[in-house]
């Protein structure tokens, strides 16, 4: 039986990719869609069902679904304050646990970072590791969090440091071994395929990946 698979945050680099991947994944009969606006690239066979953040609670029914996969997130520039970056980074994705967890939804997969942890120095790294806390303790039958490097691939706004950390890849790869593996760029299809990778995997319980584990964890996908 073909699954259903739920996305929040189809708009972003990794989001963008994602809702492609599953539109052609035999495996997914129906894709939904959470959005503030349309897609900037409409698939068919992809629903859209457009969303206010803040009050997501109002769309508890689209939660019934084999799988659900959380690409929100911002940077504190682009949000404005550190509040309204908590926001969209912790608490709407813990909004949409919540609501999967109580829809039965079996699986769960979000895009994290690279450092997260409650007790780092940087605020950015400290309230991702308080997401991952907080949704682990929903009690999810599986919980994927993949903790990416500095993503590349097309934004839609500027990001001077992954522009940066993409160039230096490209042009002195060796920068990136050894120790230094785990801070190499990663593109945004391959962290949307390691997503995928994670669901069909299957594994229960909680599941953290690292970045450098994330081009092996798509190509299972």
């Amino acid at each position: 039986m073909k699954k259903h698979a739920l996305i929040l945050g189809a708009t972003g680099m990794v989001g963008t990719q994602l809702v492609r991947q599953l539109a052609e994944d035999p495996d997914y009969g129906r894709v939904t869609a959470l959005v503030r606006r349309p897609l900037p690239a409409p698939h068919p066979g992809v629903e859209e069902v457009t969303v206010d953040w803040d009050k997501l609670e109002e769309h508890s029914h689209v939660f019934s679904a084999d799988a659900v996969f959380c690409c929100l997130g911002t940077t504190i520039k682009i949000a404005g304050t550190k509040e309204a970056f908590r926001r969209v980074d912790l608490e709407y994705p813990l909004t949409a646990g919540r609501l999967a967890k109580q829809s039965g939804t079996r699986a769960f997969a979000i895009i994290s970072s690279l450092g997260a942890d409650e007790g780092s120095p940087f605020f950015y790294t400290r309230v991702k590791g308080e997401m991952e806390r907080r949704l682990g303790e929903l009690g999810l039958p599986a919980l994927y969090i993949l903790r990416p490097s500095l993503l590349t691939g097309q934004r839609t706004e500027n990001r001077p440091g992954e522009q940066a950390a993409a160039a230096i890849s490209r042009t002195m790869p060796f920068l990136y071994s050894g120790p230094f593996r785990k801070y190499k760029p990663v593109e945004a299809d391959v962290v949307a395929a390691a997503m995928r990778g994670a669901v069909k995997q299957g594994e229960a319980g909680i599941r953290v990946y690292p970045s450098a584990e994330l081009p092996g964890l798509a190509a299972k996908a």
